[in-house]
């Protein structure tokens, strides 16, 4: 609560600003529900939770063409996508292959469906259900494949993606970019837009079914299958205990939520060093810092190469606001001499004159 601190602190907010490391951008973030604001990774604790897995169809709008990549022919077609998130299931938009695995076309159950050939015997075993293998394929001919969402009005495709592994699941990954940051980036990359359906106290907007409108993200999760049962797209579901993110200060679960926030970027350059500060944090840890004991430069080094941009941006009214402002076509002001105008304000004032005065005087 100095304001010798809340001024100094914004002063290294300037020279954030100044290499050219901040940024607003839509992006999934960690949400807190209870306090209707956005987390930073260190903000989240991890407690054991249930939550459904879920075995779901996405049948292929064109059988035919599907059956060509695996050299059958058939009638229906069922892309096979498991989740553990059926929440998620209204944004999807995409599925997700490996280009280099192989999969197959197989009879389970009654359907005609694609599954990782390496999963096919961990997944049907979940039914003790028998398999007929009519075909194989890499996840390459895939790509480019169409398929109808399961319970809305919407189509997708079947795209690429490296992070797809084969250690669990079926090897075709629901995505939905409003919820995962894999997903984001995978919809960045095929020119999809985000799409969040769920509104900041953890219910749906008005974009989805009626059935599901102003409904509790986690008290859908039953709805949702219970739907996907009666159309007959759940293949299997259970409940499972896992390590699962909760807001430090609610100690409530957490959502990944697409929004606008502000973010520091750690892969930009920065302009003096035209270096990102992921490599100059790498660079100090190798050779600067003594690590008491010395296997934490490894642990270090992990968390650095591994962390994703930091959302500094917080919806709540303690703490130091960055201080960016709007003009009145909605163009958003944030400079250097901005900020340093209003961390010289602070430490005469301190931070409450941010909410107490006028913005041209903060500005003068």
């Amino acid at each position: 609560m100095s304001h010798d601190y809340e001024e100094a602190t914004l002063s290294v907010f300037a020279d954030l600003v100044d290499q050219g490391l901040v940024f607003r951008d839509l992006k999934p973030v960690h949400w807190s529900i209870a306090n209707r604001t956005a987390l930073a990774d260190a903000e989240l604790e991890y407690q054991d939770r249930e939550d459904p897995s879920i075995y779901v169809h996405f049948d292929a709008l064109d059988p035919a063409a599907a059956g060509r990549a695996f050299g059958a022919e058939v009638d229906a077609v069922s892309f096979m996508i498991w989740t553990t998130t059926p929440w998620t299931l209204p944004a999807n938009l995409l599925i997700a292959v490996h280009q280099d695995f192989e999969y197959s076309l197989l009879r389970l159950q009654g359907r005609v469906t694609v599954i990782a050939s390496e999963l096919v015997d961990t997944v049907a075993a979940v039914e003790d259900a028998p398999v007929e293998v009519l075909g194989r394929a890499r996840g390459a001919d895939l790509v480019g494949l169409e398929y109808a969402h399961a319970f809305i009005e919407r189509t997708g495709r079947i795209v690429e993606a490296d992070y797809v592994t084969l250690e669990d699941g079926t090897g075709l990954v629901h995505t939905a970019p409003g919820h995962g940051q894999d997903d984001y980036l995978t919809g960045l990359g095929e020119g999809v837009e985000p799409y969040c359906p769920v509104r900041e106290d953890g219910t749906y907007d008005e974009t989805v079914p009626e059935w599901l409108r102003g409904v509790d993200v986690f008290a859908a999760n039953e709805i949702v299958i219970q739907r996907l049962r009666d159309s007959g797209h759940m293949y299997h579901d259970h409940m499972f205990s896992h390590s699962y993110p909760h807001d430090w200060r609610s100690k409530t679960p957490t959502i990944f939520r697409c929004t606008e926030q502000w973010f520091v970027g750690v892969d930009r350059p920065t302009k003096r060093e035209q270096r990102s500060l992921r490599e100059l944090a790498q660079e100090v840890t190798a050779t600067d810092v003594r690590f008491v004991p010395d296997w934490g430069r490894n642990r270090m080094r992990g968390m650095l190469e591994s962390r994703p941009d930091w959302c500094i941006s917080r919806q709540r009214s303690w703490g130091l606001p960055i201080p960016a402002f709007r003009d009145a076509s909605g163009t958003v002001l944030l400079t250097p001499a901005s900020v340093r105008a209003i961390a010289s304000v602070f430490g005469r004032e301190g931070s409450d004159a941010w909410f107490q005065t006028p913005a041209a005087d903060l500005l003068a």
